[in-house]
């Protein structure tokens, strides 16, 4: 039997169009791809009450799930899901730098039990269970990640704010809107695919990874040091193409089902299209 291989997929933009449906073909070019024995879970940025539907949706058995940027790694038991590994720090640094050049932003905190608090509404976030505070309380617990939305604010603005700041003391992530991702030094999800890729054994660099953000930078970087297969979708930005081994088509053109019905077909790792 062919040895399996761990495939993690990105959410938005990757399995998902903008309208929460799927990617043309992904359904069954998943199924396809666990009925020959390979290992296929998620790695989003999403928090997990947000990952949840989508890994029932496409009846994935893995064991595992990476959420939250890599801060964040489910693990199936007999009883349900447990948080498995969870990565924290102090946000009180960060939040405090943040504040002082964005006050008008919101920020969201999600907190080692997963629950979150938010000082304002933020669009196109799943709020459902999170508390509403002063900026003050985000920092009086130990964090997963802090998010901050600044719709004033654009790519180039975040950039200069997170060299001002110094943010290259925690990880983080600017999202296609305005807002910023920020993680635990060190995390992102290749470093949870990694613990993964470890604790299920895997063998000889056989990973498959896709996305098309800046968040699935590191996990591309991660797959090309084992020698595996990083697939950036076809409307990924260019620094996210020159990190990738293989560019497929885009997220509406169902490049994710290309991807994988190629490794279902021909599973010694052929490319879609080589990263230019």
């Amino acid at each position: 039997m062919t040895k399996p291989w761990l495939v993690g997929l990105d959410v938005d933009g990757t399995i998902l169009l903008q309208d929460e449906t799927m990617s043309p073909g992904v359904p069954e070019a998943v199924a396809r791809v666990r009925e020959a024995g390979n290992v296929v879970t998620i790695a989003t940025g999403r928090s997990w009450n947000a990952t949840e539907r989508w890994v029932d949706a496409l009846e994935l058995d893995a064991e595992f799930v990476v959420c939250s940027n890599g801060a964040v790694i489910m693990r199936r038991t007999d009883a349900g899901w447990e948080r498995w590994r969870v990565e924290t720090f102090d946000p009180s640094q960060v939040l405090g730098l943040l504040t002082a050049r964005l006050p008008e932003a919101h920020y969201m905190v999600e907190l080692a039990d997963g629950s979150r608090l938010f000082t304002g509404e933020i669009a196109d976030w799943t709020l459902d269970g999170a508390r509403q505070v002063s900026v003050a309380e985000l920092s009086d617990e130990k964090v997963s990640r802090v998010v901050v939305v600044s719709p004033g604010h654009d790519e180039a603005d975040f950039h200069r704010i997170v060299a001002e700041t110094g943010l290259n003391e925690v990880s983080y992530a600017i999202g296609w809107t305005a807002w910023l991702d920020i993680a635990p030094q060190g995390v992102d999800k290749g470093s949870a695919l990694h613990h993964v890729y470890d604790e299920l054994g895997i063998e000889g660099g056989r990973v498959l990874v896709v996305g098309d953000g800046r968040n699935d930078i590191g996990m591309f970087e991660w797959a090309r040091r084992l020698e595996g297969r990083a697939v950036a979708m076809g409307q990924a930005p260019d620094e996210v193409k020159d990190a990738a081994t293989e560019v497929a088509a885009d997220v509406h053109s169902g490049g994710l089902a290309d991807a994988l019905n190629m490794l279902a077909d021909h599973p010694g790792a052929p490319q879609v299209r080589a990263a230019q």
